[in-house]
């Protein structure tokens, strides 16, 4: 009776261990199964981005139109490029800091990127009274060096004539985490608040970002549009697939060659 009831209790043992080796071998296929379903999300989430960092170039480097005058269709138009005519009003000068220049050709090439290069300095934001729409807007002009930020440092670059200025169409922003408020008495501003430099300039709330071509000599260096589109799918990518083909052969080792 003993030896029956021993063999009984150890085949009930054996076979809960071939379940439980079952079960295991079955969960952990699924870190394999995961991670190869994560790196293929990733590739289309890439060939998603390119798609939309391709759109921002194209919409950047396409024919200027006319601005239009209403806010409202303006805001539709992020990233167009536009032309406008009028002239500069010097005396109400906003500065964002801190920023570091942008060579535009290099964005052309490396649009995603998050680089950054030269010396710290600011984008000088200046009212622009629109001849042709009767309407005053706001110019990013463009880069500066920290020693030039003070408009008597550079007065040759600041033109009085009527001027066309070619520039692409930035909308507001909000303040990002750890990103410092804007400070309007003292005239540091971190972040384009078009509603408030509005409000202290008296122009309606539409910017422009200058293109690289609307330079003046002496003056901010345009074009400092950065097309930041984080890009970072192909490390992700790279990760994903890389678990997975780890932990494949890990499965394989464990619960195939085994069996072999």
């Amino acid at each position: 009776g003993f030896v029956i009831f021993g063999r009984k209790c150890s085949s009930t043992a054996a076979n809960a261990e071939k379940s439980e080796d079952a079960f295991l071998k079955w969960f952990l296929l699924l870190i394999p199964a995961a991670t190869f379903g994560l790196g293929t999300w990733q590739v289309k989430r890439r060939q998603w981005k390119m798609g939309l960092i391709n759109e921002l170039r194209l919409l950047t480097t396409a024919e200027p139109i006319p601005l239009p005058p209403d806010p409202l269709e303006v805001n539709k138009l992020e990233y167009r490029r536009v032309k406008v005519r009028g002239h500069y009003d010097h005396s109400q000068e906003l500065y964002i800091m801190p920023r570091s220049p942008v060579d535009p050709e290099k964005e052309a090439r490396e649009a995603g990127s998050l680089s950054s290069s030269g010396e710290i300095g600011a984008n000088v934001i200046t009212p622009f009274h629109c001849s042709d729409l009767g309407i005053k807007i706001l110019v990013n002009r463009g880069y500066v060096p920290k020693r030039k930020i003070q408009p008597e440092t550079r007065m040759k670059g600041q033109v009085e004539d009527e001027v066309e200025v070619v520039g692409v169409i930035r909308l507001t922003e909000t303040r990002k985490p750890f990103v410092p408020n804007n400070d309007e008495e003292k005239n540091r501003w971190h972040y384009r608040d078009l509603e408030a430099m509005s409000r202290v300039t008296g122009a309606a709330p539409i910017l422009i970002d200058a293109d690289f071509k609307s330079t003046v000599p002496g003056g901010p260096v345009g074009g400092q549009t950065r097309v930041t589109l984080r890009n970072e799918h192909m490390q992700y990518i790279i990760t994903w697939y890389g678990l997975c083909a780890a932990t494949s052969y890990m499965w394989y080792a464990k619960f195939i060659k085994k069996i072999k």
